[in-house]
């Protein structure tokens, strides 16, 4: 290609080589016919899609290591692809055709949120893109799309979409979604290109293609007047708040729809007023009856705690759930993972059987034996919970 390019067009075709790692099948081992352990891109791609398969190579085209091949990873990343095209479905169906730049004298802090971390994330890919590290650029606009995008994001502005279509607050926040849009498709474009022109061409107030767009990083474009740390640092508070009340939720086997009260406590002045403001984020989000910051708080008979941090959460539980019987399943969830880790234990303590034994069987029961060992531990600590409530 060099000797060609040099005889026929007179100057150099190229200047950077990149060269990828090798392509292994799932278990490490190389590819070949003989071995019938070759994956197909031709069929993987009409099973899971162009875009899913090239988003799977980028994601662990990381230098100098080998990629382990599967379709299930293929699988997972179809999932991300189709979380992109179910987040576009619902912003479209808010995005008029009259939509503009973000205007910073408008911005919630949620808006303002956003668009910060797309600035960050913008300038984290195009320096791994630069660089030529694609799986740290894959791996940086997964977390933004997936986490902070749809994740929190849409689910945070959806009260204000569903609000008054006529207000200037809707208005700023339709605005800040169709732009947050409209620059992810432009860095997820060189990944999945397929979806990101379908999309784009749905887009209001896009033109030609997609490829053609500017990449949104500082110095080209506009994200680099939306950084701004104190946005980023007050949602962190917020999210870390929510995380924490949700973990309580998931580890006492609460329904998702079940509102309970929350009460916080923390000395931290600064961080009691950030989420007393947007309290209404909190009360949303983590789908409770009350909310509030104290303090110093009496811990309220039959509540669950959590402690993020110096603040500690007080999900008050009484008269919603049996502590009883929660604490009756648990124990008995308990005793039924014992009896079969200690099956699984003589096993791999059995000489025979880890000479005689085929290495997949061996290593099937290794992984059985760690995921149960977790799940044990895991339900001690929600069992720890709901003594500790009793009290």
């Amino acid at each position: 290609m060099m000797m060609m390019g040099l005889h026929f067009m007179k100057e150099v075709p190229f200047k950077d080589v990149y060269v990828h790692a090798l392509v292994r099948d799932e278990d490490g081992k190389k590819m070949s016919k003989s071995t019938g352990n070759v994956i197909d891109p031709i069929t993987v791609i009409e099973k899971y899609g162009t875009d899913a398969f090239r988003f799977t190579l980028a994601a662990f085209a990381a230098q100098g290591r080998d990629v382990k091949m599967s379709e299930k990873r293929v699988d997972g990343y179809r999932h991300f692809v189709n979380k992109l095209w179910n987040a576009a479905r619902f912003s479209l169906m808010h995005i008029d055709e009259d939509v503009e730049l973000p205007d910073l004298d408008r911005l919630s802090l949620s808006d303002k949120w956003i668009l910060s971390s797309l600035n960050r994330t913008a300038n984290t890919v195009a320096k791994a893109l630069d660089a030529y590290r694609f799986n740290d650029a894959a791996g940086t606009l997964y977390q933004f799309v997936w986490h902070e995008f749809c994740d929190w994001y849409l689910e945070m502005i959806k009260p204000t979409l569903y609000g008054n279509r006529g207000s200037d607050i809707k208005k700023s926040t339709v605005n800040v979604l169709w732009y947050v849009l409209r620059e992810t498709l432009i860095m997820l474009h060189p990944f999945i290109p397929f979806i990101t022109e379908e999309i784009w061409h749905q887009l209001p107030g896009t033109e030609g293609s997609v490829m053609k767009a500017v990449f949104p990083v500082d110095g080209s474009g506009d994200a680099s007047r939306f950084s701004d740390d104190g946005a980023e640092s007050e949602m962190k508070v917020i999210t870390e708040i929510i995380s924490g009340i949700r973990n309580i939720r998931g580890e006492m086997g609460l329904s998702p729809t079940l509102s309970f009260d929350v009460t916080l406590q923390t000395k931290d002045e600064g961080k009691a007023k950030i989420l007393q403001q947007h309290q209404d984020i909190i009360l949303n989000l983590a789908k409770l009856n009350s909310f509030s910051v104290r303090r110093q708080v009496k811990r309220p008979k039959g509540a669950a705690t959590a402690v993020i941090g110096s603040t500690t959460i007080f999900a008050s539980l009484e008269g919603i759930i049996d502590f009883a019987k929660e604490a009756a399943r648990f124990e008995k969830e308990i005793g039924k993972l014992t009896h079969e880790l200690v099956g699984l234990s003589n096993k791999l303590n059995n000489e025979d059987f880890l000479k005689k034994a085929p290495a997949h069987v061996v290593e099937g029961v290794k992984e059985k034996h760690t995921i149960l060992v977790e799940k044990e531990q895991k339900l001690r600590t929600n069992l720890s919970r709901i003594k500790e409530a009793q009290e």
